[in-house]
């Protein structure tokens, strides 16, 4: 599957959830190529010594699970605050029109982990994320994403490791 067909499958719909905003609905590319986009995210990274993916609330959580599964690893989920049981570990970060707080739960033993999400635009999310990670104890080996908005974010000037199917400069 090339970057071409994947694009194919995903629709921007302006001033959705704000206005200015175009949402890149990638429900159509989930419904119809979904084990297709699985072995693209398969190609991406070095998997031989990943214990688990983790997820970003909420669509992160469709790619990660279904990549988890895939790959024959566990999955760990990022969610907003008050979503996961105790003990867990917050974050506060900002986005690109709002701000929130996320939450993973407690880990003692290190571990590789990845970090998948749907789209990356500020970063905010992202960063949060890794921050979280930091934090629980898990060893971040990469960043999955499906699209890098890379207009929006300093992800490639800091050094910051993300890999994407899809970027927009």
């Amino acid at each position: 599957m090339d970057k071409k067909e994947i694009e194919s499958y995903i629709i921007d719909t302006p001033d959705f959830p704000k206005p200015g905003v175009v949402f890149k609905d990638i429900f159509p590319l989930l419904r119809d190529k979904l084990p297709e986009l699985m072995d693209v995210f398969k190609n991406m990274t070095d998997w031989s010594d990943v214990d688990y993916i983790i997820g970003i609330e909420s669509r992160g959580f469709i790619l990660g699970s279904a990549l988890a599964a895939h790959l024959g690893i566990g999955f760990i989920p990022i969610r907003k605050k008050g979503k996961l049981p105790p003990p867990v570990i917050d974050e506060s970060y900002s986005l690109e029109y709002g701000s929130d707080v996320m939450e993973i739960q407690e880990n003692k033993e290190a571990k590789n982990i990845i970090i998948v999400d749907d789209v990356l635009a500020t970063g905010g999310t992202l960063r949060a994320a890794k921050n979280l990670c930091d934090k629980a104890n898990y060893n971040v080996k990469d960043s999955l994403v499906l699209i890098n908005l890379a207009f929006l974010n300093k992800f490639k000037q800091e050094g910051f490791p993300v890999k994407s199917v899809l970027e927009y400069d």
